[in-house]
Order: C-alpha cells, then sequence, then structure tokens
C-alpha cells in the first residue's frame, strides 16, 4: 500500500496541536538510534497531549501507515527506526504526574527522564526506581518500558524490591492499540475481556513450554514476557508488554514501583587478576547482597587510556587487571561501610582472595570510578590504533554463576574470527556489554559477521544464558530468538502480537518476523562517502570528515537537561536537531543520504545555527564528537562564493573593526548608540553593545615603565575583547604575574587568533592569522616562553583549533604546550606564590571553553589559596558565546541559557559575594541580564581587590571596588576630540551637500 505522506502530515497539522515534522531533514534526523540501522521514517510527529497521540494513531491507521513510539532515541537493537510514524514523547509528554509514597508508585508519563522521576522520588520520601542504565540522565521511561531496561542498581530491586528488569517494577499502564483501543493494564487484567480471554488460552496451550524454554536467570530480556501470563505470575498483563519494543501497543502512560532508597552508600572495588577471576567470585560477592555490582576489564581500563577519558579516575582504582565494583546501601554511612569491610573480610579469608581491594568513604571519588563504568560505551567506540567497533552482540546474558566460564569461552571465540572487545558490565546479574571491531562495509566482512552471531548465540544458550540481557532484540538479534525459544513459542509470539496489533502496523520487522539482521544497514556494502578537502586535518579521524560524521553513536549525553556544558541549545529547546547527536546525523545524512543537498542544506544551517560552539561536546561527549569544528568546516563551504549575513561581518571580524574603534573610541561609542547600528549589524534591540576602551591594553602597556618581575619572561596575549574593550583586567594580569616574579611581555602590533571566524566559517582568514601568529613569534615559542591567555575562547584557539589545523607543524604544537590559562599557570609555574588574602564567598562561572581544554579546578584552588570560599556553579554554558548571544535570532536561546542556571545564582547572591567569570562573554551576560545589577570579575581583578583591600575586602558589591579602565594622557584626550569634532564636521557637511 503506498501511503500519501504530504497528504497525511497535511491531515495531522490540521488535526493536532502538537509539531509534524515529515521533512527531508527531520527523517532523516531519526533514521536511526544508536545501532547499526537505518531506516527512513515516514515522518515525525512530537505530540503535545495523549489526545495528539491518539489523533496521530487515528489517522496512522487511516492512511495504513505504520507507527513506532520513541523515547531517548538510545535503542542499540535497531527497535527505535523503521518505515513508520514516529510518535517522539520527549520534548512534551515528559512529567512525573503523580508520586504515592504510602504504595512507592509513581505515575509517568513515556518521555519522563528516569533521572527526573529519581530526584523527585528521592526528594518526596528517600524513594528510587530501581533500574537504572547508563543513559539515566536523559532515557525515557516509556523507552525503558519499551526495551525491558535493567541496569546498575538492577541488584538493588533484585534483592530488595520487585526485580532486576523494568517488567518487574511495572504496576500498570494505559496504552493504546492501533485500532484506537485505550486499555488500562496490570497484574490479572488487560482492561479487555476478549483480550483476556485470548492472552489465557495463549497462555494455557504454551505454559509448559514457556516454563521449560524460559531461562531462570536474572537478565532473560529477550523475547516477549510470556512467562508474565503464567498463573504463578499473577497474569501480569502489564509485565508481558514490557520490552515488546512499540510492536504491539503505544504506552501513554505508566505507573511504576519505586523502592527505598538507602540514604548512605559504600563503594568497594575489588582488584583481580583477569575479569575472568572477577567473574568467577560474584556469586561469593552476591551472597553479601549488594545493591550493585559491575565488572570491568583491562581491555576497557585500556582503552579509557589511550582515549584520555577519565585518567584521574582510572588512577584511584586498586591494583589489578579486572575489577568488581560493589556498592552498598544503609542509613548510615557507618551501617554501608560496614557491608564492605564485611565483604572485604569474607573475600580475604577464601579461596582465590581478590589481589587488592579499597572502600571508597568519599562520596564524589565513588562518583568518579562510577563514571569509568557508565562510559564504557563511549571509550570502546574509537580507539586509536585499533578499528572502529559495533553493537552486534553486546548485551549477551548468563547465569551469574557460569559467568566466569562464559567470558572465558566468549574471548576465545571471537578471538577465532579475528574480534577484540573489552568485555564489562553487570556481572552481578552475569550480563556482558561489548562493541567489536566487525567490519559492516564489506560483503565478506558482514558474512563473517552473521557466521559470528551464529556461533555466540549458540555459546550464550548452552549456557542457560539469554541473547539479549538488557538492550532488547529489535533488528539485530530477533532472527536468532528461534534458537533460544523454539518453533512453537515463536508462533506464541506471533500470535501474542496479534492479538494487539492484528494488523501488524506496530513497529513491524522487529521482534517477530523480523528484517533479516544483515539488512537496513547504516553503512553496509554500498558505503563509500564523499572525501571532501578540508581545512581541518581530522587527525583522530584519519583526516576524513565523513568519519568524523559517524563518531556519533547514539549514546545521547548531549540530550541531559541539566549538568556538564553540552549541549545548552538542547536543555533550553528540548529540540533533537540542537542537540550534538541531531547536529552530527545531520552531517552524515549530508554526505550520505541523498536526501539533503551536500554543502548547501538548510535543514543542516538551521541545525547548526542553534550550535554555540562552546566546545561541550569535545569534553563531555564520550566519543568525543566535535561538533565547533564540523560547523566551522560547514560553514566554509555553505557561503564558499556568497555573501555571509551581516552579523558574521559585524563580529567575525571585530579584531578589525576594533583597530579603528579605538583610535577614536569616544565616537565610536556615540555612533555604536546610534539609532539604525543594531539594525545594520544584526544585533538584537535588547543587548547593549560594549564600549570601547579610552585606552587599549598594549598602549597601556607600551607607556608604562617597564617591569622586571625578576623570573621567567612570560607572554600575555592581548586578546581583542581585553585589548580593546576591558583593558583593566589585563592591567590585573600584567599585575598579578609581576608580583608572582614574572617578567612580563606583550607583543606589540596587531596579533589575533581569529577567535570569532571559526563561528562564522571564514577559515581561510583564520588560518593566515595563525600563520601571522606563529611568524611574528616563532623565537620565543622555540625558546619555549609561555603564553598566558587572559580570555579563555582565545587559549583555546592555540590549544585546541591550531592543532586541529595542522597537527604535524612542530611549532603549532609547541605553542599549543605552551599555552595557559591564567589561573593554569600560576597553579603550574607559580605554586609556591603565596597571593594576597581576601577572605569572604566566591560564586565561580567557568568559561566552557575553559573546561574544554583543561578545566577550571585550577581557578577554583586559585581563589581558595585567597582565603576564598568558592562555589563552582553547575551552570554549563552562560548562553552569549562570543557575538552568537547578540544576533536578533539568538537572543532568546541565550537568555535561556543564562537563565537556566547561571543568572537566578546571579540575582540570589548576597551583595558581599564576589562574581567570578573570566571570559568576556560570561561578564557580558550577567551585566546585560534583566534583574541582577551585578558585574562579574576577571580571577586576576580578584587577586587587584586583596592586594588593594587586604584580608577583609572592599564589602558590598566588590565589583564596583575594582580597578577602572587605564586613560590615556590629557594631551592625547585633546588630541582625539579635537579629531572627533573635526571628523564630525566633515560627516555634517557630506550630509548637508548629499542631501541639497
Amino acid at each position: 500500500m503506498t501511503i500519501d505522506a504530504n497528504e497525511l502530515a497535511h491531515d495531522l497539522e490540521q488535526a493536532i496541536e502538537g509539531e509534524v515534522r515529515f521533512t527531508n531533514g527531520d527523517r532523516a534526523m531519526y533514521a536511526t538510534g544508536g545501532s547499526n540501522y537505518r531506516q527512513l521514517p515516514i515522518g515525525v510527529v512530537i505530540p503535545r497531549s495523549v489526545d495528539d497521540v491518539v489523533e496521530t494513531v487515528r489517522l496512522s491507521r487511516e492512511y495504513g501507515a505504520p507507527v513506532l513510539s520513541r523515547g531517548g532515541g538510545t535503542s542499540l537493537a535497531g527497535q527505535c527506526c523503521n518505515v513508520a510514524v514516529m510518535i517522539d514523547f520527549s520534548k512534551y509528554l515528559n512529567r512525573v504526574l503523580e508520586i504515592d509514597t504510602e504504595r512507592r508508585l509513581a505515575r509517568v508519563e513515556p518521555g519522563t527522564i528516569l533521572d527526573h522521576l529519581r530526584a523527585q522520588a528521592e526528594d518526596a520520601g528517600h524513594l528510587t526506581y530501581g533500574p537504572d542504565p547508563s543513559t539515566h540522565t536523559h532515557c525515557t521511561l516509556g523507552g525503558m518500558i519499551g526495551n525491558n531496561s535493567c541496569g546498575v542498581r538492577s541488584v538493588l530491586t533484585q534483592f530488595y524490591g520487585p526485580g532486576p528488569r523494568t517488567s518487574d517494577n511495572v504496576h500498570e499502564l494505559e496504552v493504546l492499540l492501533y485500532d484506537g483501543r485505550r486499555l488500562t493494564v496490570r497484574e490479572g487484567t488487560s482492561g479487555d475481556p476478549e483480550i483476556d480471554r485470548r492472552l489465557m488460552e495463549l497462555r494455557d496451550r504454551h505454559a509448559d513450554e514457556i516454563r521449560a524454554r524460559y531461562p531462570d536467570m536474572p537478565r532473560r530480556v529477550s523475547g516477549y514476557n510470556l512467562d508474565d501470563l503464567l498463573p504463578e505470575k499473577g497474569f501480569d498483563v502489564a509485565a508481558a508488554l514490557t520490552g515488546t519494543e512499540s510492536t504491539c501497543v503505544t504506552v501513554l502512560d505508566a505507573t511504576v514501583k519505586l523502592v527505598h532508597s538507602p540514604p548512605c552508600r559504600t563503594l568497594v572495588v575489588l582488584g583481580y587478576e583477569n575479569e575472568y577471576e572477577a567473574a568467577d567470585h560474584v556469586p561469593e560477592v552476591l551472597e553479601h547482597k549488594p545493591q550493585g555490582l559491575e565488572g570491568v576489564d583491562a581491555v576497557l581500563i585500556n582503552d579509557m587510556t589511550v582515549v584520555g577519558l577519565h585518567a584521574h579516575n582510572l588512577s584511584q582504582l586498586p591494583d589489578g587487571h579486572g575489577f568488581l565494583l560493589v556498592e552498598f546501601g544503609g542509613e548510615t554511612k557507618d551501617e554501608a561501610d560496614e557491608k564492605g569491610h564485611a565483604l572485604i573480610a569474607a573475600l580475604k579469608k577464601g579461596s582465590g582472595a581478590p589481589k587488592d581491594t579499597k572502600l571508597y568513604d568519599d562520596q564524589a571519588q565513588a562518583e568518579h570510578v562510577w563514571q569509568v563504568r557508565e562510559a564504557g560505551l563511549g571509550a570502546t567506540a574509537f580507539v586509536p590504533g585499533k578499528p572502529d567497533t559495533y553493537e552486534g552482540w553486546e548485551d549477551s546474558a548468563v547465569p551469574p554463576e557460569r559467568l566466569g566460564r562464559y567470558l572465558r569461552e566468549l574471548r576465545e571465540l571471537a578471538g577465532r574470527y579475528g574480534y577484540e572487545s573489552a568485555l564489562y558490565g553487570h556481572y552481578g546479574q552475569g550480563c556482558v556489554h561489548a562493541r567489536w571491531n566487525f567490519d559492516l562495509t564489506s560483503k565478506p566482512g558482514i558474512r563473517k559477521w552473521r557466521a559470528f552471531l551464529d556461533e555466540a548465540s549458540d555459546l550464550v544458550l548452552s549456557h542457560g544464558g539469554s541473547i539479549s540481557g538488557e538492550h532488547g532484540d529489535g533488528q539485530s538479534k530477533a532472527e536468532l530468538l528461534p534458537k533460544m525459544f523454539g518453533d512453537e513459542l515463536i508462533g506464541a509470539f506471533r500470535e501474542f502480537k496479534s492479538i494487539w496489533d492484528p494488523d501488524w502496523k506496530m513497529n513491524p520487522g522487529k521482534v517477530v518476523d523480523p528484517n533479516p539482521i544483515t539488512s537496513n544497514l547504516r553503512l553496509g556494502p554500498g558505503y563509500a562517502p564523499p572525501q571532501p578537502k578540508t581545512h581541518f586535518a581530522y587527525p583522530r579521524d584519519g583526516g576524513s570528515f565523513a568519519h568524523a560524521t559517524t563518531r556519533c553513536i547514539g549514546i545521547g549525553n548531549c540530550r541531559r537537561t541539566d549538568g556538564g556544558v553540552m549541549c545548552p541549545s538542547f536543555m533550553v529547546t528540548r529540540e533533537e536537531k540542537h542537540s550534538t547527536r541531531g547536529r552530527a546525523r545531520l552531517l552524515w545524512e549530508m554526505l550520505n543520504g541523498g536526501e539533503l543537498e551536500l554543502w548547501r542544506s538548510g535543514e543542516v544551517y538551521d541545525a547548526l545555527d542553534l550550535c554555540l560552539s562552546c566546545k561541550g561536546c569535545t569534553n563531555d561527549c564520550p566519543v568525543r564528537v566535535d561538533m565547533p569544528t564540523l560547523k566551522a568546516e560547514f560553514l566554509s563551504r555553505h557561503y564558499q562564493g556568497r555573501l555571509r549575513p551581516r552579523p558574521a561581518y559585524a563580529f567575525g571580524l571585530i579584531d578589525q573593526a576594533a583597530r579603528i574603534a579605538s583610535q577614536l573610541p569616544e565616537l565610536t561609542n556615540l555612533m555604536t548608540r546610534a539609532p539604525g547600528f543594531k539594525l545594520a549589524a544584526g544585533i538584537h534591540p535588547e543587548r547593549r553593545v560594549p564600549r570601547f576602551a579610552p585606552l587599549t591594553l598594549k598602549d597601556w602597556f607600551a607607556r608604562r615603565a617597564t617591569r622586571d618581575g625578576g623570573g621567567r619572561r612570560v607572554i600575555v596575549w592581548a586578546d581583542t575583547f581585553t585589548n580593546h574593550f576591558e583593558p583593566e583586567v589585563g592591567v590585573a594580569v600584567v599585575e598579578a604575574l609581576e608580583e608572582a616574579g614574572f617578567h612580563v611581555t606583550i607583543p606589540g602590533g596587531h596579533l589575533c587568533c581569529g577567535r570569532p571566524l571559526y563561528d562564522y566559517g571564514m577559515l581561510d582568514l583564520a588560518e593566515s592569522y595563525l600563520r601571522k601568529v606563529l611568524n611574528r613569534l616563532r623565537g620565543e615559542i622555540r625558546a619555549g616562553v609561555p603564553v598566558v591567555g587572559i580570555e579563555p575562547s582565545c587559549v583555546a584557539v592555540f590549544k585546541d583549533e591550531l592543532v586541529k589545523l595542522w597537527p604535524n607543524d612542530e611549532d603549532g604544537q609547541r605553542l599549543s604546550r605552551q599555552t595557559f590559562h591564567f589561573s593554569e599557570f600560576l597553579a603550574s609555574e607559580a605554586p609556591d606564590w603565596e597571593p594576597p588574602q581576601l577572605h569572604g564567598e566566591a560564586i565561580l562561572h567557568g568559561h566552557c571553553h575553559h573546561q574544554a581544554t583543561g578545566g577550571i579546578e585550577p581557578e577554583q584552588e586559585l581563589l581558595e589559596r585567597l582565603g576564598l570560599e568558592v562555589e563552582e556553579l553547575e551552570a554549563g554554558c552562560c548562553g552569549m558565546a562570543g557575538g552568537w548571544g547578540y544576533e536578533r535570532g539568538h537572543y532568546d536561546v541565550s537568555v535561556a541559557c543564562g537563565e537556566r542556571v547561571l543568572l537566578p545564582k546571579v540575582r540570589q547572591a548576597p551583595p558581599e559575594t564576589i562574581l567570578v567569570a573570566d571570559g568576556f562573554s560570561c561578564r557580558s551576560q550577567i551585566e546585560q541580564a534583566s534583574g541582577t545589577g551585578r558585574r562579574a570579575l576577571h580571577a586576576a581583578q580578584v587577586i587587584a581587590l586583596a592586594r588593594e583591600y587586604g584580608p577583609d575586602g572592599p564589602g558590598r558589591h566588590p565589583e564596583r571596588a575594582a580597578a577602572p579602565p587605564p586613560r590615556p594622557t590629557a594631551g592625547r584626550r585633546l588630541s582625539r576630540t579635537a579629531a572627533a569634532v573635526a571628523l564630525a564636521g566633515f560627516t555634517a557637511v557630506g550630509l548637508r551637500t548629499l542631501l541639497s
């Protein structure tokens, strides 16, 4: 049946309040999840209400269109892509509707993020939802119900709750059938007598086979949960529908079971000689009933080391090459610690004691270790010196007592095929995670992969295990299910699906009568992307822009709504296309899909337009998708041979404009406030154009008496923003470095890192700026003279963009290594310097580029050395992002980014609190925001306050006591005034002449 997508889209737009997305770009963006598969949906619907969902299914039924529900889009088995009308619940239907603390139940909408539920349940009464996948910061309850998810603390609900899987922790579901019926399903009934009758008949006919073929183990996720229909399971229809992967019904809301959340936790890490010995001792550890039990092998640790992930956290592990991470809970820390010590003592008495053990008393340290485990998927995807890896046999599970033997045999089997992977995961429940170096781009490689899957499935089943232990069957494993369940139960699966979906329109081709494993591959034997000539070298991607676009594997950390920096535009819009993942997917589709015009696609441009180039993804993304670089590359090609928008010239060429403006700053400041200037420059009416300073930093430095701190020579980088707008910040940096014993120099003339040029894709000019810097400073670079930056974004150019453009340029590498943020330099090069004391409280906001190129820990340490109590904000990006936040089309999102955390914190801060932000953009956002009435200071200005006012400080509104900008001499002011008057006179005469 041919579906008229345009007519369907038209009717949907008329019928629902939500958003109807049927463009090529929207379809391409939703064509895959976290799997190896790609299928273009018919279109995407983003409902605002349950009524929208009902109408969407009704109209899809009228047009004969299949339907697929989607949550966080992180599914690994291919179940969240299909040629269907895709319903994305995550943007609007994401509320926790009710928490009943007495019954320990919560009612949620399908798009509710797991951590949002857990936070509210914790606040409501020390409750939590047990199953917690590593994507807990952004996965949705609807997706977890679809996949029957588990997670680290499934062990908690195994020992102290209703069971390990989501199906064990679902109380009731309100579901919508494709035929339009709405039912409430729970233990004992489907809500429809006829369906109940048919389900019971199905169950009774196959009860003996169900009991015989379903393995008795914690992580049987494969197949439909027909065992939950058995009388001994209470005929639990809600549990039976959990894990059906959108192939049977659409979930409208869910009531889930909560368990007690112990307020105190203790982590014990056990180090063994290898992962096999660690797995052998899992049953012994389980006797102590922990609430989490994970395994990590040496391959994962080595991969993380090579990739550079969590280097500090890895150093905190005990000695060993295979590790068990064991978590205990208690009402008090002493109780939790006691359980940990008891485990250690018992293991030391037994045979095969661990090589080393460590109990983590500090919660922050424990969280860092857990981050090592949670980063496993990203850490193993793209390891330098190794082939790319893929899902495809990534969540098999066996009874825990068989785990050690299974790991040994799995490693041996993989070795025969030439496959390698870390083997880590939920050892406490026998579930193993892996990503293998499959060849998915050649016919022989795909045949080899398929043969491996046959042998691997035979192996796991020989141990009484499950083909899937967490991620579901989808398309990547469903074809293997007859081996596990036999023909009779596969027939029962078909019947079960038909009871709910007689038209077979719910996510067809998944789980039951599935598409072949080797079909619909995103890569496949025809994969041959164009390899365009680029400015950036992409050294981590073999020099390939195309490979850089494949780096996103769908983990979705960029869809977090809080924490970290990535991705500010998603945090405030909740739009997939404004996430790092959405943008990466569109760039891949532009190169490979055929639906989007290469380099000139308006839909790709629109998605990249709200990218703030904050570099959050370069640090927060586990696979290091580098969206600022990809955006700059795209824009350079997009505008090739074409004019750019006005803001690109107003802000991209700010260094050139500032050179001219600094000659007559007073007149320039008048002009920038004249009617029409903002309109001409593309600046939003609510933004204030920064004032040019009366004297530049370089002019101040050139006229002052030469001072020598007596020590090492350093270059202070006088960036455009500091030099022309806030030279007083540069003055404070110079004075602090001299006080610390350094001999400061500032290069004269026009030298610019070109930071704004990257934001607008002016890469030819950006490269010429960097060549000028290298040529001008080559002698000092080779002499090892350090460069201390004032503005974090300009430091980032030397630390990041420079080496990405020219990774083989030795002087570029030297400059990158020798460039420091201000506080970073003092921490590493002047550790014994005693700064002046200043007591009080400070709020520290770290610039995004500072976070991405070294972190702001040295900044906090510097402020604490002054004597301040420092609160580092978990605020992410301020939203200004250089000129980006000034533009008319970006203002609303810019302000929303600031209002997420930063600006409310500023308004709440007592007037005596010092606000610290090293970024010019961050300080501008704070100063210009409505109702703050505050300015932030650079860390160097805080040192100046300590020097000037002593430990007690200046009192209320300390920023008002900061030194003003340096002033020019009286003679220079007079000559400027005369020049300005003359210029104004000539301008007036000229205007009169033109008018006459």
